[in-house]
């Protein structure tokens, strides 16, 4: 189930991302501008995905001591970032309308799992943890083992470098882009 919204999540997205591509006007400075969010988004997505064996067993450290849902929010940052540096106005609006309502429909459906999955314990956990606004104190289970935080291991299995790459192929285009002048309609 989880793997369907995934798949489901990157269908939509590229159904939206092609038309972005095409009608956006990038400039230097708008890059400048978008560069600094994408990175946040990568490091925040990438802390997340190296700290956390899915399904495997709930994990309440690292980032996600702080909210539940740190690689949306990293994707959140990343989107803002790009949508920044395209230059295309209007479309952060469409972004962020594409995040409210997949992204909404994603985290309700991951709450029902994962309270399945791990019961009483991740209710407490979500009960104390914010979905996409961090907590300023790290949250703590009484019973929490401590874990041996990010791997690169588990970066690697969660496919992470799949969205280090698209960000590159992004910024990229937007930057040949615009030192080329290229524009669409």
């Amino acid at each position: 189930m989880a793997g369907d919204t995934g798949n489901h999540r990157r269908v939509i997205a590229w159904a939206v991302t092609l038309p972005f591509l095409w009608y956006c006007h990038p400039t230097a400075t708008l890059l400048l501008w978008g560069t600094p969010f994408a990175v946040l988004g990568l490091l925040v997505r990438g802390w997340a995905a190296g700290s956390i064996d899915k399904d495997q067993e709930l994990i309440t450290s690292g980032p996600y001591a702080y909210l539940r849902n740190p690689l949306y929010l990293g994707t959140l940052f990343i989107g803002i970032g790009v949508t920044v540096a395209g230059g295309a106005s209007g479309w952060i609006l469409l972004f962020l309308a594409y995040f409210v309502v997949v992204y909404g429909i994603t985290i309700s459906l991951e709450h029902n799992r994962l309270a399945k999955l791990f019961g009483q314990a991740y209710r407490e956990y979500a009960s104390s943890v914010p979905l996409l606004i961090p907590r300023v104190l790290p949250y703590r289970r009484p019973r929490d083992s401590e874990r041996d935080g990010f791997r690169f291991k588990r970066y690697c299995r969660n496919k992470e470098w799949e969205a280090l790459l698209g960000v590159l192929a992004m910024f990229a285009f937007l930057t040949m882009k615009a030192v080329f002048g290229w524009s669409g309609p």
